[in-house]
């Protein structure tokens, strides 16, 4: 009997503590919900403590007096969470916060891999940290004052690149720039930059159409990654890692004025976060409305009024234009930055669900921009563009524009044994339609409206990708990685209403020859329609596949390679390699270098592009300008050969260093040699003196042009230079001190000969022309250097931020000169100071109202470009106020 009341007090006090103990599981994932393996998972305060596998999963029993779980992962930080009654959870870690261990996305396909122990220089832009406290608004404009190797700048009178900025690397051109969205491509604009401004005769990525607001981070790789990431990536990579929180809503609003008073801008953000079910998924909304006025940077008020039409150029003082019934003011011309206008959403998505080894995703937006720039004034004196009836004092046409930007991008991640596969589709289109107002077809007189609608282009691209990679257990780890893409592009080009291109002047003799004996101009002034002749819709396939491994040999030494082969439907087939390595000297300092080669297809935009514009023709005065593709008859009888693609080979070698605690610092040169670089030759109509060939003006003037433009594999060139970054922060009780250096030397030049037709051989300066060299080779700043430093107390934050710009080079060939721009130091300060849950800061962009050179009276047409659009552009001093609320989420 003693024994079986002892069995049973036995098994009932076993039952009891069973009762009491239960089992738990789940996964661990970094911040893009891959598995963390490895991961410290603890119980309080129990102190039990496991660790996740290969998925990231962890199973642990904990007890009745368990109140806490947490995760401990190196490079993240710390999560705490109270236990529920679920057995089930799913954990995301974020990075850690500190700036100098940022883990990065691009360069590399494994996970964990900070930008100090890359292969490959990476550098980590904290977007919400930028938007709150930088003058800056659009990103752009972000970039262009956080990154030394990043540069943009906006133009004045230059028809759609007034109203997309273009950007780049190194000095290299937009479109040998690849542009990322959550390592997904994301499309180009339809625009070709072709009025002379940085990134002449490329098509660039506009990455103003995506809020700020909606970007966790952005992480620029600064090396060539053609075998890793697709074609374009010759100069390198910009992701854009788009926010996942759902802990908070966010909304900011800022306003601000130039020390001139116009320029006006504001602009409102919303960003809010919340968690969808219980497995880890979320979705993140942001809306952004912006509003920025222009600016007016013309002519010194003193100077003489020049009537360009005159030959020699004709001066009025006060007096005569009193006597004429004229002001100033009828001369005056508009030259600055474009009015814009822009709405924008975008939403971010995460979806796990089969216990967290699959998910599905999706992200993309919609951006609306209107612009409005101004081309050139027609003054009274020049009959051929004018009707007196309409405009008796002149005119200056403006350009608007309607700019709209889709894209859509879903995929599903699936684990597959120990492989992580990914298959997505992204869609993107870009389409730009274009008015003119407040102008004239000359040649339909009285009749003319002043209003036209000028047709557009568009731009639709669709990429299909599938991926896969694991990690294996091999030497100290090897990651894998391979796929395939499928992407589609679709170019086209919509004419405008007649009138908009059409000259009524023009009539057909009786031999067949058609003439203008009126001369009166055709066509919406300023800015030509599309006309029938420039329609066109075509499209090309593009295959690639790649596979990539990263092998840590020893827990020192890293080596990686990727291989990737594409088949373009127009353009046949070329395989880039690339291999890279790393090595820890020390704990402490690491040596890296790379080298790989590099492929570029012309773009459909290069080959089908064709248009008439307003420009400064050779000889100095107002006309039309025509860009003719390499297959028309024009450049069939010119000799201009059809186009080919640019190949190029790039090098890489440096160290990144933490000398001592909260301070790191990387340097790494680099050098990119490209062949058959696609550029727009010079004006051919015109002799090196600026005066007319009649032989060429007989061939092109039947199509209502003075001068012809194409599209040419002209040049070789060759990229160098060096890239030094570096951190420090220090914290000592409620102080913070930050300061972070960085200091890009780039040197472009043009090697070799000229690729010149044979049939052009003599007009070298023609083919290519000295100010279109310019741009190439001292476009952009050789040297750009930025220095930051912060400093916080409590609620209160300052930041002082000093950006010097090298000297530039301009040349107006041939009726100017080559001019040198002097660098110049450009002062940002802001002030904030929050009261919970708002923060306000308030600042300057350019403190000290610093301008580039004014251009010399040669190259500023007659006085009216005071300044050229370089460096940091003419803005001026730029004060703003900021509101930032910031909400948790309370669930």
């Amino acid at each position: 009997m003693r024994r079986l009341i002892s069995a049973f007090l036995f098994l009932l006090i076993s039952n009891s503590t069973w009762a009491q103990n239960r089992t738990i599981t789940g996964r661990i994932t970094d911040q893009h919900h891959n598995p963390l393996p490895g991961a410290t998972i603890m119980i309080s305060p129990d102190g039990k403590q496991t660790n996740s596998n290969a998925q990231g999963i962890f199973k642990i029993t904990i007890t009745s007096s368990a109140q806490f779980i947490g995760v401990n992962f190196i490079g993240y930080e710390i999560v705490k969470e109270k236990l529920t009654s679920s057995n089930e959870y799913a954990i995301s870690l974020q990075p850690a916060s500190s700036a100098l261990e940022e883990v990065v996305l691009v360069g590399t396909r494994s996970t964990g891999r900070t930008r100090l122990n890359t292969a490959v220089p990476v550098d980590v832009f904290n977007i919400p940290k930028l938007q709150m406290m930088a003058p800056q608004n659009d990103l752009n404009q972000l970039l262009q004052y956080a990154s030394p190797s990043f540069n943009s700048n906006r133009q004045s009178s230059s028809d759609g690149s007034e109203h997309i900025d273009p950007a780049s690397i190194r000095g290299l051109g937009p479109d040998q720039l690849l542009v990322l969205v959550n390592g997904k491509r994301r499309h180009t604009t339809s625009l070709v930059n072709n009025q002379g401004t940085m990134g002449n005769g490329s098509v660039g990525t506009d990455m103003n159409a995506i809020p700020a607001s909606a970007i966790e981070r952005i992480e620029v790789l600064r090396d060539g990654a053609s075998a890793q990431y697709g074609s374009d990536a010759i100069a390198g990579v910009v992701n854009i890692v788009l926010k996942q929180n759902t802990d908070k809503l966010l909304a900011s609003a800022t306003g601000g004025i130039t020390s001139r008073g116009d320029g006006q801008v504001g602009q409102l953000n919303l960003n809010y976060g919340t968690a969808l079910g219980k497995n880890g998924g979320y979705i993140n909304l942001t809306a952004e409305g912006a509003y920025r006025g222009k600016t007016t940077r013309n002519q010194d008020h003193d100077l003489p009024i020049f009537d360009q039409s005159a030959n020699p150029a004709r001066a009025y003082d006060d007096a005569q234009l009193k006597a004429g019934g004229l002001t100033r003011e009828d001369f005056n011309f508009q030259i600055g930055d474009a009015k814009i206008k822009n709405l924008s959403a975008f939403f971010n998505l995460g979806l796990p669900f089969n216990q967290g080894k699959s998910e599905f995703y999706a992200f993309g937006g919609y951006s609306y921009r209107t612009g409005e720039g101004f081309g050139f004034r027609r003054l009274p004196s020049d009959a051929s563009a004018n009707v007196y009836g309409i405009f008796p004092n002149g005119y200056q046409p403006n350009t608007t524009s309607k700019i709209n930007d889709r894209s859509l991008a879903f995929g599903l991640k699936q684990k597959l044994g120990n492989w992580n596969a990914d298959l997505s589709n992204t869609l993107g289109d870009n389409r730009f339609d274009y008015a003119v107002n407040n102008t004239v077809n000359a040649s339909l007189q009285e009749k003319s409206p002043t209003s036209f609608k000028a047709g557009g282009h568009e731009f639709l691209q669709n990429t299909t990708n599938l991926d896969f990679s694991r990690k294996l257990d091999v030497a100290s780890g090897l990651n894998l990685a391979f796929g395939a893409e499928f992407r589609v592009d679709d170019y086209q080009i919509r004419a405008g209403e007649e009138a908009s291109w059409k000259n009524y002047a023009l009539i057909t003799n009786s031999d067949g020859t058609v003439s203008n004996p009126s001369g009166l101009a055709g066509g919406s002034q300023s800015f030509n329609g599309f006309s029938p002749e420039n329609v066109i819709h075509k499209s090309r396939s593009n295959t690639g596949v790649y596979a990539d491994a990263e092998l840590d040999l020893t827990a020192k030494w890293l080596v990686s390679g990727a291989v990737r082969f594409e088949h373009y439907s127009d353009f046949g087939s070329t395989v880039s390699g690339k291999f890279a390595t790393r090595y820890k000297i020390t704990p402490k300092f690491n040596v890296r270098g790379a080298i790989s080669n590099g492929f570029r297809a012309p773009s459909l935009h290069q080959q089908y592009f064709s248009a008439v514009s307003t420009d400064i023709l050779p000889d100095n005065t107002l006309g039309q300008s025509g860009f003719f593709r390499n297959n028309s008859p024009v450049a069939n009888a010119l000799g201009i050969p059809k186009l080919k693609q640019e190949t190029s080979v790039n090098y890489s070698l440096g160290f990144t260093a933490q000398p001592f605690t909260n301070f790191n610092i990387s340097v790494d040169g680099y050098l990119t040699d490209i062949k058959n670089r696609i550029v727009l030759t010079g004006s051919f109509g015109y002799d090196a003196f600026g005066d007319p060939v009649e032989q060429i003006q007989n061939i092109i003037n039947p199509f209502g042009v003075s001068s012809a433009r194409f599209f040419s594999n002209a040049i070789d060139t060759r990229t160098m230079g060096v890239d030094v970054v570096a951190d420090y922060q220090i914290k000592s009780g409620a102080h913070t001190y930050g300061a972070s250096l960085g200091f890009n030397l780039n040197r472009n030049k043009i090697i070799g000969d000229l690729h010149i037709p044979v049939l052009l051989k003599g007009q070298e300066d023609i083919f290519f022309s000295p100010n279109d060299r310019t741009l190439i080779t001292e476009g952009t700043p050789g040297i750009k250097t930025n220095l930051a430093l912060n400093y916080g107390y409590k609620n209160f934050a300052v930041l002082l931020r000093n950006v010097y710009f090298g000297k530039v080079a301009r040349n107006s060939f041939p009726y100017g000169e080559e001019q040198i721009h002097n660098g110049k130091v450009v002062t940002d300060l802001s002030l904030s100071y929050t009261v919970k849950p708002v923060t306000f800061t308030l600042g300057a962009n350019n403190l000290f109202d610093i301008f580039p050179d004014k251009q010399i009276y040669e190259n500023s047409y007659f006085g009216v470009f005071k300044y050229a659009s370089v460096q940091m552009g003419t803005l001026g001093s730029y004060y703003f106020l900021r509101a930032t609320l910031d909400l948790p989420n309370r669930r």
